[in-house]
């Protein structure tokens, strides 16, 4: 049984492109719409190294034999390689064995920290924060003009 009034008020998501631009995940990210999955189909070593955070390691010659057992052939899933030619790999590999849903982040991990996308990894935890983190001045001007806001 369906809740109709769930249904009239939360839209259905419409089906995710083949290739997404990184702008597109960091807004479903932001917006926390749920239902999907982030795949890094790099090496594990590349993986530990720095990811999208909240990527899952699929490495991309255990790809399908992970997917399958794991995700919903019906999910949406952004997957990501080393570049954009394993990354359209990865995503062929996926749709060839059944799922619908696949988009293709181009640009992939460089791209997604270009427009200042979370990462994390041991290398994504020694890079320096962001110039507001230590300057506790306008951290308390950001925070009072936050507070000023009308909702």
């Amino acid at each position: 049984m369906t809740n109709k009034l769930v249904d009239n008020i939360i839209p259905s998501q419409p089906p995710i492109d083949p290739q997404s631009d990184v702008h597109v995940l960091k807004a479903r990210l932001e917006w926390g719409e749920p239902a999907f999955t982030i795949l890094d189909v790099r090496d594990r070593n590349s993986y530990n190294l720095g990811r999208i955070m909240g990527a899952m390691p699929y490495p991309i010659d255990e790809l399908v034999d992970r997917a399958e057992p794991s995700l919903a052939k019906s999910r949406d899933i952004y997957v990501y390689g080393e570049n954009d030619e394993q990354t359209a790999q990865a995503a062929q590999l996926l749709r060839s064995a059944g799922f619908v849903h696949v988009s293709e982040l181009k640009g992939g991990l460089a791209a997604w920290k270009a427009i200042g996308g979370p990462t994390e990894g041991t290398i994504e935890s020694r890079t320096p924060a962001g110039a507001d983190d230590y300057n506790v001045v306008d951290r308390l001007k950001n925070h009072a003009e936050t507070q000023q806001k009308d909702v």
